[in-house]
């Protein structure tokens, strides 16, 4: 269950940094940001402990404002990339590890 839930959550996260991303790259950064992907990604940005603070900064900064926002020298895209392929790669760790786990468990039961 525990499992489950943490699963879940990552696949939220990770969608809604790739909507964020595809937005962006669309020019359709001001839109996004009145989608409930961006509540999700603000409160992902908000609690995340594996950002570095300039990165949280910046993209909270982003998440805040209206749609004027231009992507200058794509920093916003670049983070979100980052965020969403560390997540990725976090989810697969995790996703393995489950695995094995109820592997072993089968292989103690049988």
């Amino acid at each position: 269950a525990a499992f489950a839930k943490e699963k879940a959550e990552f696949d939220n996260n990770i969608a809604a940094v790739n909507k964020a991303v595809a937005a962006l790259e669309k020019g359709m950064g001001g839109s996004f940001l009145q989608t409930t992907s961006a509540q999700v990604l603000r409160a992902l940005a908000t609690s995340s402990q594996d950002m570095l603070d300039a990165d949280r900064q910046e993209l909270v900064a982003f998440l805040s404002q209206g749609s004027g926002y231009a992507p200058s020298s794509g920093e916003i895209t670049g983070i979100l990339k980052q965020l969403g392929s560390e997540m990725s790669s976090h989810l697969a760790e995790i996703t393995a590890a489950e695995e094995a786990a109820v592997k072993n468990y089968e292989e103690m039961m049988s």
